[in-house]
């Protein structure tokens, strides 16, 4: 028997002047889950391919790209914060017409996503995260460094260190990952080619400098936790030296009965972890979609 892979197709919406990239899986059902997947930095809706390609024919994947990612274009002048980007996929959302999915949040794609889910919580049929934090406990030293920091002034670029090089970006791939021979290298030289596009630099430090009010909001989407109790299934690289394993823990406290998977790998847990995430969230999506 032939395997089932996902046909997908990959598309253009206008939201506010901004041309959005999305990629979508074509289910062989009418009526299936949707998954919406939120992705991190510095990379784009690419990182989600595989996972479309082993989930998509069962279930409905929509993976945008934010403004200042991948394939999607901004006008001039636009204004890079979390408020923008979450209200772009936002916009994404309504053009497209869902009105109720999972979400999966990974990295930037927690506050893009959290901040959706204040705004849309009738939408919101369930969570999957991956590395995406909101609770202090999963912030390391290196990343409290880098994402407190403020960018806003000349030769900021050059105070990130090597984090918008190459070889930063590789870094965040292979760092805690056991078997580095696991991550194809497509990935990280993908992001670096998008990251090295005219503007790109300047909207990531814009974005850096204002995460802190990220930071700030943690206690406000953990009270929306609180208050929505959604399913969720957290599946977290451990060896993650940046949104570290106690802010996976830290989700039981406003989710108990949330499922929760420490895998020994990194950030970019899907690399490396495919096999078994994915059979995590087909059954997360079966028990979830009523």
């Amino acid at each position: 028997m032939p395997a089932s892979v996902a046909r997908t197709v990959h598309r253009h919406v206008e939201v506010d002047g901004v041309d959005v990239f999305y990629r979508e899986s074509l289910p062989d059902r009418a009526g299936a889950p949707v998954l919406l997947l939120l992705h991190g930095f510095p990379s784009g809706s690419h990182q989600f391919r595989r996972l479309i390609d082993v989930l998509g024919s069962r279930y409905r994947l929509i993976a945008p790209d934010y403004p200042g990612f991948g394939r999607t274009e901004v006008p001039g002048g636009f204004t890079y914060s979390f408020d923008r980007l979450a209200g772009i996929t936002e916009g994404f959302v309504r053009r497209l017409g869902l009105d109720r999915f999972v979400m999966y949040v990974f990295d930037f794609g927690a506050p893009v996503g959290f901040r959706l889910a204040e705004r849309r919580p009738e939408s919101i049929a369930g969570l999957v995260v991956q590395n995406g934090n909101v609770y202090e406990d999963g912030l390391s030293d290196a990343a409290r460094d880098a994402l407190l920091a403020d960018y806003r002034h000349p030769g900021a670029e050059a105070a990130l260190g090597d984090l918008l090089t190459l070889s930063g970006t590789r870094h965040q791939y292979e760092a805690g990952v056991t078997d580095p021979e696991l991550i194809a290298p497509d990935g990280w030289i993908l992001d670096q080619h998008f990251l090295d596009r005219p503007g790109r630099k300047a909207a990531q430090l814009a974005l850096f400098s204002d995460y802190r009010t990220n930071i700030e909001s943690y206690d406000r989407w953990q009270a929306w936790l609180r208050r929505h109790t959604p399913p969720a299934l957290i599946v977290w690289g451990a060896g993650d030296p940046f949104f570290t394993a106690p802010g996976a823990h830290a989700y039981l406290r406003d989710l108990p009965r949330a499922e929760l998977h420490l895998l020994d790998t990194g950030h970019f847990a899907l690399e490396t972890h495919l096999p078994e995430i994915a059979p995590l969230i087909a059954d997360f999506l079966d028990r979830t979609w009523k």
